[in-house]
């Protein structure tokens, strides 16, 4: 649907819905808690994008971030020290 001389598009509203709940959260903490992310939006926002649209990217964002961890596998965990020493200290 349109109004004026903005297009809109429907956008598909099918996938995985739990994880589309996370990343929105996710996105609406940063944007109420992180710089960048306040700066990004309102970056997107003076690009004339509404606060729905800027959301929507910095959603897309995360979710970049989110696939790129998934893809570099588990970190392996620091070994404690095995000393007994380290024990008591």
């Amino acid at each position: 649907m349109s109004s004026g001389r903005t297009d809109r598009y429907r956008l598909n509203r099918g996938g995985n819905r739990r994880l589309n709940r996370a990343l929105y959260f996710a996105a609406l903490t940063q944007a109420s808690h992180d710089p960048r992310a306040r700066a990004y939006l309102a970056r997107k926002q003076a690009e004339g994008k509404t606060r729905r649209e800027a959301l929507r990217c910095l959603k897309r964002r995360l979710s970049d971030v989110v696939y790129k961890a998934l893809l570099a596998g588990p970190k392996p965990l620091p070994q404690p020290d095995e000393s007994p020493d380290a024990a008591t200290a």
